[in-house]
C-alpha cells in the first residue's frame, strides 16, 4: 500500500464497543480450538474515532500520533502504540501519515475498545487507499494483530462485535468464525435496550494482564466444565428471547446473566474485588435481576438488567457513574473521506 499515493488525504473511521452478555471465555482460541464456542452480546453508541491523514513532506517525522500521548517517529518500528506499530507493519506501510484517536468512553474499561480501535484503525487505513473490505476480513484481520502480532491475551469477540455491529451471536471453531443477528421483534428489542443499565466502576485495568491467569487456566482445561455450562447459556438465552412474553423475557435472561456472572467469577481470581462485589449487592437488593460485570474483569462497567423502575438501583448505585447508550447495528464505519 505504501508504495502507490493513496486516493485520499483524510479519512475518519467510528467503530463500536460492545456490551457482552453471554458465553464470554469461550471465544479465547485456547477453549474454542478444543471445544468451540459462542457469544451473545451488543454493539452501543459509544465509539471509537479514528482520523488518518496523509502527511506532508516538510516535517522531520513521517509518522505522527495523537492519543493520550503524542509521538513522532521516522518509521513504525519506532512507534510505542502496539496496536498501530502492528497494523502498519501487517500492511507495510511506512508513513507519511498523521494519525489521532478519540473516544466516547476511557479505555481499559470491559467494552473492548482497544479491539474497537484495531477494527477502526485497519478500516480507515483501507479507506485511505480507496479500498472497501469486508466485515469478515477486518476483524479477522485484527484478530491476527491483536493475538499474533501484538501477542496480546485477548479473546476474538470484541473484532467482530465492532466490525458487524448489532445484537448477534458469534460461533468460533478452530476454522472459521461466523457471525448472526439476534433473532428478536423490535418490540423485544426496544425492552431490552430500556432494561439494560450500565454503571462505570471507576476503575481501569490492562484486560492482557487481567485474563492472564484465566487463559493459564484454560489452557489446562480447569476452566472447562464452568465454560461449558457459560456456552450452553447463550442457547438458554437465545430460547428466552424467541419463545418468552415481553413479561417474562427481561426477568428470565436476568436471572440468567446472574448465574453466568457466577460462573464467570470462579474463572480467575482477578475477575471481581469487594468494591465491584459490594456495588453488585446493592443493585440486587434494590431490586435488578441480574448483572455482570463487563469485559475481562476488575474495573470497568457494571451491566445491570433491571425491571420497570429503576429509580431504586440507580439510587443504591449513585456513586458509580451511569451511562445513557442506545444499541447501534452499523458496526465499524467511515464516516469521512476527503480527497
Amino acid at each position: 500500500m505504501h508504495k502507490k499515493k493513496s486516493l485520499f488525504r483524510m479519512v475518519i473511521s467510528r467503530t463500536p464497543v460492545r456490551i457482552s452478555l453471554f458465553g464470554g471465555g469461550t471465544d479465547y482460541p485456547a477453549f474454542y480450538e478444543r471445544h468451540s464456542g459462542i457469544v451473545l452480546g451488543t454493539t452501543i453508541n459509544k465509539y471509537t474515532y479514528v482520523s488518518v491523514n496523509t502527511l506532508s513532506e516538510f516535517f522531520e517525522h513521517n509518522i505522527r500520533i495523537g492519543y493520550s500521548k503524542t509521538e513522532l517517529v521516522k518509521k513504525p518500528e519506532e512507534i510505542i502504540h502496539p496496536s498501530i506499530r502492528e497494523c502498519l507493519k501487517y500492511k507495510n506501510i511506512s508513513g507519511n501519515l498523521d494519525i489521532h484517536i478519540f473516544s466516547d468512553l476511557p479505555a481499559k474499561t470491559g467494552l473492548g475498545s482497544s479491539s474497537s480501535f484495531t477494527v477502526g484503525f485497519l478500516n480507515a487505513l483501507y479507506a485511505l487507499d480507496g479500498t472497501k473490505t469486508s466485515q469478515q476480513q477486518l476483524a479477522t484481520e485484527a484478530c491476527h494483530v491483536e493475538q499474533n502480532l501484538i501477542k496480546e491475551n485477548v479473546g476474538s469477540q470484541d473484532q467482530f462485535h465492532a466490525a458487524y455491529g448489532g445484537l448477534n451471536v458469534i460461533e468460533f471453531s478452530p476454522n472459521h468464525i461466523n457471525v448472526r443477528p439476534v433473532i428478536i421483534s423490535s418490540e423485544k428489542l426496544q425492552l431490552l435496550e430500556n432494561s439494560l443499565m450500565i454503571f462505570y466502576t471507576g476503575l481501569t485495568r490492562f484486560a492482557s494482564d487481567v485474563v492472564k491467569e484465566q487463559i493459564d487456566k484454560t489452557k489446562t482445561k480447569s476452566n472447562d466444565s464452568h465454560l461449558l455450562k457459560m456456552k450452553d447459556m447463550v442457547k438458554t438465552a437465545e430460547d428466552i428471547i424467541s419463545t418468552s412474553s415481553k413479561d417474562d423475557m427481561i426477568k428470565d435472561l436476568g436471572l440468567l446473566l446472574d448465574e453466568s456472572w457466577q460462573l464467570k467469577k470462579q474463572l480467575s481470581s482477578k475477575i471481581t474485588n469487594p468494591k465491584i462485589d459490594e456495588s453488585y449487592s446493592f443493585a440486587k437488593n434494590a431490586g435488578a435481576y441480574g448483572g455482570k460485570l463487563c469485559g475481562a474483569g476488575s474495573g470497568g462497567f457494571l451491566a445491570i438488567l433491571a425491571p420497570d423502575n429503576k429509580a431504586e438501583i440507580r439510587e443504591s448505585l449513585k456513586h458509580l457513574l451511569e451511562v445513557d447508550f442506545k444499541f447501534e447495528n452499523q458496526g465499524s464505519a467511515i464516516i469521512y473521506m476527503k480527497d
